[in-house]
Parts: structure tokens; sequence; C-alpha cells
């Protein structure tokens, strides 16, 4: 079958409850390309109005992450838009084959989507319907994002209800401002990202229930169960970054250029490495200095020291002092102590020579009465007191030396 008398379609991709997408080629440029078609029972003229809006809106997105438009019209009766052919398998069949995703391949593709969404919103285009289904993977982990707008044009204008009132195929992550009635934003495609993550952490939507009605509620009211308790492995930022997603109220969610930037940035591991604080070299240790040994006492030269005087042997000398201590003492009384022992000399030598006199004397008196006699012992003569000048040692009374400032000019005569 040729559509528009361009594109050739091949393999049925995939049918949804509004339209089905085809593997084509353009005849023209000779590329693969697919082409969704719509329904017939969606071709009234409102449909078309908005299908053609928002295929134009699409078309003026250009990023990496967002299927390229390449092509809208109308053709026996069904509109059309052919879209850039992404070669690879829709998220929810990849987690319907493989159940729970690894935690830095969910960040992977939260990256990318978040990036692909804040280049949409950044343009003032909400996308409406993020789910595993619309989100492409190619074989190198790529994420494309699929039908820009067309979530819009699918879904009824009360916020994804149908005409009959039923939640159909996107309630399952749909935010609660749009099951209250509300019109979707940016944080809304937001939250849906953040079902869809959860999802793929865990092998399962954050809420489900077989009766739409209790699944809209739950969105409203009921907190997510956190993914841990589904998988333990989830590393806690990673955890508590996706809840901030998935927040009640839409201004407590990150924006979808914030979730890239985070998710980009690593911070689910735990935050960026930080480096290290530099470590502060231990000061050297201080080499210990010798004791300091104590001052040895110096002898004073011979030229400082008394000179004894000459005669019978003096009385040892009280030690010297080091010159430390003698060099301390005012000079005046240094020279007041070499007096002081000069004249304790000077008396020494006198009491010997006196008592030397003193001696000599009394052996001429009595050496003969110890010759032969009647042997009695006479008694000894008394001593002429004028017979000598030196008197006696035992009757002279002791001098009491005198202190002298100076040493005495002369000794007496030895």
């Amino acid at each position: 079958m040729q559509v528009a008398g361009r594109y050739r379609l091949g393999e049925l991709l995939g049918r949804g409850g509004m339209g089905e997408v085809w593997r084509g080629t353009d005849e023209v440029l000779g590329r693969q390309v697919a082409v969704k078609l719509l329904l017939p029972e969606g071709g009234d003229e409102s449909s078309a109005a908005r299908f053609r809006l928002e295929a134009q809106t699409a078309a003026r997105l250009n990023h990496p992450q967002v299927v390229a438009v390449y092509d809208f019209g109308e053709w026996d009766g069904r509109f059309y838009l052919v879209m850039e052919l992404v070669d690879g398998v829709s998220l929810d069949r990849e987690v319907a084959a493989r159940g729970p995703l690894a935690p830095e391949r969910v960040a992977r593709i939260a990256a990318q989507a978040a990036g692909g969404l804040a280049a949409a919103h950044g343009q003032g285009v909400v996308h409406r319907d993020i789910k595993p289904a619309n989100l492409m993977l190619a074989p190198n982990d790529t994420v494309k994002i699929g039908d820009f707008g067309i979530a819009r044009f699918v879904d009824a204008t009360s916020a994804g209800l149908t005409r009959a009132g039923q939640i159909v195929g996107t309630s399952t992550y749909l935010a609660p401002e749009r099951a209250l009635g509300r019109l979707a934003g940016p944080e809304s495609d937001v939250y849906a990202l953040g079902c869809v993550l959860y999802q793929l952490l865990t092998g399962r939507p954050p809420f489900w229930s077989e009766n739409p009605t209790a699944l809209l509620y739950m969105h409203v009211d009921d907190a997510p169960v956190p993914p841990s308790r589904h998988n333990p492995g989830i590393p806690p930022a990673l955890e508590q970054f996706v809840l901030r997603m998935l927040a009640k109220a839409p201004e407590e969610r990150p924006s979808a250029q914030e979730t890239a930037e985070w998710f980009a940035g690593r911070e689910w591991s735990g935050g960026r490495q930080r480096a290290a604080p530099p470590v502060r070299p231990l000061p050297p240790e201080q080499p210990m200095a010798p004791p300091v040994p104590a001052p040895m006492p110096a002898y004073a030269p011979a030229s400082v020291r008394p000179t004894p005087p000459s005669g019978p042997p003096q009385s040892p000398r009280p030690p010297q002092p080091p010159r430390s201590a003698r060099s301390a003492r005012p000079p005046k009384r240094r020279k007041t102590l070499i007096g002081v022992i000069a004249g304790i000399v000077a008396f020494v030598v006198a009491a010997l020579i006196g008592s030397s006199l003193f001696s000599s004397g009394d052996k001429s008196g009595t050496g003969g009465g110890t010759g032969g006699g009647t042997g009695s012992v006479a008694p000894p003569a008394l001593p002429d007191p004028m017979s000598s000048a030196t008197p006696p040692t035992s009757t002279a009374p002791k001098q009491k030396p005198r202190k002298h400032h100076k040493p005495p000019h002369s000794l007496p005569p030895g």
C-alpha cells in the first residue's frame, strides 16, 4: 500500500486505540520512515485541525532525543504523519523482556528523556502522553521520544478522559492535576516520566488498579511505595529524586531541565566526586639539642691566685668557688675576704713562733735535774719575768684576730 503516492507501507509496527504505525519507505528521498495513520473514526473537522496544529508544533522541534517529523497530510479520508524511523524497541517491551533495569542504565535513559522534554517545553510544547510505549530505545541505548503532540489529539479535551468518561491507555502515568480535570503543563510531563522511571527500576508502575476510577484516586491521594521496597539495590539519592518527581503538587516537582542535569551529572549515584581535601604535611621533626653541660669550675691563673707566705705549713685554704661565682661577686667583697684570710694566716704563724720560743726556754732551766741526786724531784723554778721578753704560751692570753680590709705590709719574723 502506498500513502499519498510517496510512502510505501511495509510492516505494521504497532496499533493503538486511535491509530496505527507502519514501517514505510519514502520513495522520493529513498529513506526509511515511520508512517502513522489515524483511524477513520477520528477524522472530524476539529480533530483534523488539532492534529495539523500538533504536527506543525512537533515539526519545529529539533533535538537528538525527539523523533523528527517529516510530513503531515490527509490521504483517502485519513490523516497521516510521517516521522523518523527508530530501529529499536519501546521501553515497555524492554521491561517486559528483561524486568527491572540497572540503576545506571535507568539514569542514562532519564537524562536523555528529560533533555528531550526540556527542549519541547522550551518551545511551549507539552507532550501529555509520556509512557514507556512512546519512548523508543535504539540499540546503542539512545532514547527517542515519539508521538509529540499526538497524545493531545488522541486524548479528549477533558485531560485524558474519553467521551464516555473512561480513562484509556495513559491513566497509569496520569498526573494528579490531570486526574482532577486541570490542564496539562510541563510539570505533568515530569510526573509521567517519574512514573516511567519507577517502572524501569522496579518492574511495576507506582500505582495500579483494575478500576480506572480507583487508579485516579491513587494518583491524587496515595503516596507511592518507595522503590527500594521492591528493589533494594536502588541508590538512596536516585530513589529520593524519583519520589520528588512524583510529588502531588506540580510546583514541588523538578523541571525537566533540572532533571536532565541531575541525572547527567551522576547525582543519582550519591553526588559528584568531590576532591579530597589536601592533606597537610606533618612538620619536620626538630632535632633534639644536646644537653648543655654544667659549667666546670675554672682555676684562676697564677697571677690571680694569692701567693701563700713563706714559713711553716698553713691550714688548708677553703675551696675556691667557680670563676663564674667569683666574677658575680662585687670586687669590694672579694678584697675583704682576702684580708680576713691573710689576717688568720698571720695569727697562726705568730702563735707557732711563740710556742717554739717558749718550749726552748723551758728545756734550759730543768735539764740538770734529771741527773743523779737524792731521788726527790725538786719543784721547777719559776722563770724570771724579766729574763725573757716572750711570756710562756700557757699564761699568755689569746689574741682575737683583727679584721683588716687589706693584707698587712709586713709579717712577724719567722
